[in-house]
């Protein structure tokens, strides 16, 4: 077997609207030399590009995947929501959310990007592939059922997710997100529910602002079933890691899941235009070493990832090199440009002794 690393160019075709950074165009907001928003195609079809730069894409199996169906969808996002988008999109495009702008053909785009997610989740389910890794765009992690918002269009793994769960292929599903902004779409759409157990961990208050707090565990069914993991903005790679194994990890394998998803956002890298955090190429490897791992105890070694957010074009790439080159068992790096810099400019001990404590009293509160 193999592993799986799903893409399509339609998919980096998704355009925005007229924004500036996150604001729109107009009034004192003049347009940007760059134009649109943060989230362009050029983070992921360069990290695509290195990849096949480097040969590590030899190592890889590389393809793409049928879109989503319509009974897919409708698992997820009710029909009004997906007519409006739909009829939307074919009138030129347009914004029905918040902050998620989308072009004509933006319903296409977004349905085949849940559909990679849904591919590369089914062949790891199906045995086909040891682990796979889908580099879905438009993202997924904050869509509502009936909303879509911050760049995202589509609910992507929670429609894989329905699906696998609906044609038996998993009873019971993990979905870890490591991107900077709270999943907060993911978190909502199995809020209530026992058999996925949704983990988040994020950058406290940065987006959204009034979602992600510790004390969100699930409601009915689902208690207990939902932790978030907000930590400070400063936070490095020691705080990352420390986060990941005394929370996220413990709380994964005691669920023992028939697979981890990661919803992968390098935007908790240090130049992230988003983010407020100090992690590095290193950061984005290891953890990916001990999801493995993780998966390898509970699961039979069955992890997938899609791509969310990570807003550095020149950084993101090296990033997703790391944790591509590490799924796939292999030798072949990119070296990270910047690794010496960031190691200096990690927090100093003072700061990050106290981001660990509060991860600490975290772990004491879940007993």
């Amino acid at each position: 077997m193999a592993t799986g690393f799903f893409t399509d160019e339609r998919c980096f075709w998704h355009s925005g609207g007229n924004y500036a950074f996150m604001s729109p165009v107009g009034g004192l907001v003049q347009p940007t030399a760059a134009g649109g928003l943060p989230e362009n195609p050029e983070t992921k079809r360069r990290l695509k590009n290195l990849v096949e730069v480097t040969g590590l894409m030899g190592e890889l199996r590389h393809q793409s995947a049928p879109s989503v169906t319509d009974a897919d969808l409708r698992r997820v996002h009710p029909g009004s929501f997906l007519e409006t988008f739909r009829a939307t999109s074919d009138a030129g495009g347009g914004e029905t959310g918040l902050r998620a702008p989308y072009g004509p053909g933006g319903f296409e785009m977004a349905a085949l990007s849940a559909g990679l997610a849904k591919g590369a989740i089914f062949d790891v389910l199906d045995g086909a592939l040891t682990n796979a890794y889908a580099l879905s765009r438009p993202p997924g992690h904050h869509c509502m059922p009936e909303w879509q918002n911050g760049f995202c269009l589509l609910a992507n793994i929670a429609i894989a997710v329905e699906a696998a769960l609906a044609e038996g292929r998993a009873e019971r599903v993990a979905v870890l997100d490591w991107d900077v902004h709270h999943g907060n779409g993911t978190e909502a759409i199995f809020y209530d529910r026992a058999d996925v157990l949704t983990v988040s961990m994020h950058q406290e208050k940065n987006y959204p602002l009034d979602t992600g707090d510790f004390a969100d565990r699930g409601d009915g069914a689902g208690t207990g079933f939902n932790l978030n993991i907000p930590i400070p903005a400063g936070a490095g790679h020691r705080n990352w890691m420390h986060a990941l194994n005394r929370l996220a990890i413990p709380a994964i394998r005691d669920f023992e899941p028939d697979i981890l998803i990661i919803a992968c956002g390098f935007d908790a890298a240090a130049f992230d235009p988003l983010g407020r955090m100090l992690c590095s190429v290193d950061t984005f490897r290891q953890m990916t070493r001990a999801v493995m791992e993780l998966a390898g105890d509970v699961c039979g070694g069955k992890l997938a990832m899609v791509h969310e957010g990570g807003y550095s074009e020149m950084y993101v790439p090296f990033c997703g090199h790391a944790v591509l080159a590490e799924m796939a068992g292999s030798t072949i790096d990119a070296p990270d440009p910047f690794a010496a810099t960031l190691l200096v400019r990690q927090p100093p001990d003072d700061l990050a002794d106290w981001i660990d404590a509060r991860t600490e009293s975290m772990v004491a509160a879940l007993g």
